[in-house]
C-alpha cells in the first residue's frame, strides 16, 4: 500500500462522515426503519441520495479497485456513524464482504453479471452457508456442512436448509457453500452463484433477532432441488472452505471498521448527555463514576482503532490474516460491547428507550460478538496456534 492510497482513504472518509452526519443521520427516525431493517424502498432513496454526493460504494472505483485495507478502514469507520450510514454507501454486509470475495475469485464473465450490479447499488445479495442447529448443520464449525451439490453433467442440483441468512428477502444474488465429493473420500464443499429470487430458494421464515439494521433481516431458507449450472461455480469445484477465508477474514475486519464508527456515535451522545444532565447539584461528568466510564470509553475506542489498523496492515501485505482477524475480532467485539454498554448506563432510563440511537448501537454490538464467529471460537482457534507454536 502507498501513501497516496492512504491519503485517498483520508480524504473520502472526511467526506462520507459530512454526508452521514448531515443527510443519513435524520433519516433514522423513519418508519420505513423496521425490526427487520430498511425496506427496499428506504435503501432506495438513500442510495440514490449517496449517488448524488458521488459516495456510493466509494472504497471501490471505476475499474473495480479496491482501496487498501487501511484506506477502507477510515471509510468504513466514517459510515458507521449511523447504522443506515453503511446502507446509504452500499459499505454493509453482507454486500461488502460479497463484493470483496468476488473481486478476488469471480472471473470476467460473474463479474460482470453478479459482481457489477452490487458495487452500482442496484442490487443486494446474501450469503448462504450456516445452517440450523436442529438439523446438525453448520455453524462456527463449517466441516459440518449439510446442504449438498450433486452434479449432472453441466448443473448442479443443491439441497439443503440455510439459517441466519442475512438480506435473503430482497437479495438479488446469492453465493450458496454446498458439499460437493471431490472423488478422494474428503470433506470438500463449492461455493455456487444464484440468482434471486428463484422458487427452489425458499425463504421459511425471517428470524425475529436483537439487531436491526440490515435489510431483508435474517432468514431460514429452504433450498430445494436448486438448479445451477456449472459456469456458475464461484472459482474451482471443491474449494469452497478455502474461498471462506478469503472472505470471512476481511469481513471480520469490516464489521470492527463499522462498529467502531458506531461506537463513537454512541460515545458521543452519552458523553454530551452527561455534560448537560444534572444530579446532586452537579454534571453527571462531573461524579467520577460517570466521567471513570467516559475515560474508559476513550481507552476502548483508540485500542480498537489501533489494533483495526494493525490487522489492516497485515492483510495489506497479501496474507490470509486468519490469526490477526480471529484477534481483532474479539478484542474489538468485546470492547466496543463495553463502550455501548457504559453508554447506556450513563444515559439511564434515556439510554434503555428509542429517544436516541445508542439502544439500538448497543443491539447491534451485542450481535456481533456472535456473528463472523463468536468470540469463543476464535480464543479456541488462537489457543490451537498456540499449542501448534510450542511443540513444532
Amino acid at each position: 500500500m502507498n501513501q497516496n492510497d492512504l491519503e485517498q482513504g483520508r480524504v473520502i472518509a472526511e467526506r462520507v462522515e459530512r454526508f452521514v452526519r448531515d443527510v443519513v443521520i435524520p433519516y433514522e427516525k423513519d418508519t420505513r426503519a423496521t425490526a427487520h431493517g430498511p425496506t427496499d424502498e428506504l435503501v432506495a432513496e438513500l442510495r440514490g441520495l449517496a449517488r448524488e454526493a458521488r459516495l456510493l460504494t466509494p472504497h471501490i472505483g471505476a475499474d473495480r479497485s479496491h482501496l487498501s485495507q487501511r484506506a477502507t478502514a477510515l471509510v468504513l469507520q466514517a459510515s458507521g456513524l449511523s447504522p443506515l450510514g453503511p446502507i446509504a454507501l452500499n459499505v454493509m454486509a453482507p454486500d461488502e464482504g460479497n463484493m470483496y470475495l468476488l473481486g478476488k475469485v469471480a472471473d470476467d464473465a460473474q463479474k460482470r453479471r453478479f459482481l457489477d450490479p452490487l458495487v452500482s447499488g442496484e442490487a443486494r445479495s446474501a450469503f448462504f452457508m450456516t445452517e440450523p442447529a436442529e438439523d446438525g448443520g453448520a455453524g462456527s464449525d463449517p466441516s459440518m456442512l449439510q446442504t449438498t451439490a450433486v452434479q449432472d453433467g453441466d448443473r448442479w442440483t443443491i439441497n439443503g436448509r440455510k439459517a441466519f441468512i442475512t438480506g435473503a428477502v430482497g437479495a438479488s444474488v446469492g453465493i450458496v457453500m454446498a458439499r460437493t465429493d471431490p472423488g478422494d473420500g474428503k470433506t470438500a464443499a463449492t461455493m455456487f452463484l444464484i440468482n434471486l429470487p428463484d422458487p427452489a430458494a425458499r425463504v421459511e421464515r425471517v428470524m425475529e433477532t436483537i439487531d436491526s439494521s440490515m435489510p431483508g433481516g435474517h432468514s431460514i431458507v429452504r433450498l430445494d432441488s436448486l438448479s445451477v449450472p456449472s459456469d456458475q461455480i464461484l472459482g474451482a469445484p471443491h474449494e469452497g472452505f478455502r474461498y471462506a477465508q478469503v472472505r470471512l477474514s476481511p469481513a471480520r475486519l469490516s464489521h470492527c471498521m463499522r462498529w467502531l464508527g458506531a461506537c463513537r456515535r454512541a460515545h458521543e451522545i452519552a458523553a454530551a448527555y452527561a455534560v448537560k444532565r444534572h444530579a446532586f447539584g452537579k454534571p453527571l461528568i462531573d461524579h467520577e463514576g460517570v466521567g471513570f466510564m467516559l475515560a474508559d470509553n476513550l481507552i476502548a475506542l483508540k485500542q480498537a482503532e489501533l489494533i483495526i489498523d494493525w490487522c489492516a496492515s497485515v492483510l495489506d501485505t497479501g496474507a490470509l490474516g486468519t490469526t490477526e482477524s480471529s484477534m481483532t475480532k474479539v478484542a474489538v467485539s468485546e470492547a466496543l460491547f463495553g463502550v455501548a454498554d457504559r453508554c447506556v448506563q450513563i444515559m439511564g432510563g434515556a439510554g434503555v428507550s428509542g429517544d436516541t440511537v445508542v439502544e439500538q448501537i448497543f443491539r447491534e454490538v451485542r450481535a456481533f460478538r456472535i456473528y463472523d464467529g463468536p468470540s469463543e471460537v476464535h480464543r479456541w482457534s488462537l489457543a490451537k496456534a498456540v499449542k501448534r507454536q510450542m511443540t513444532s
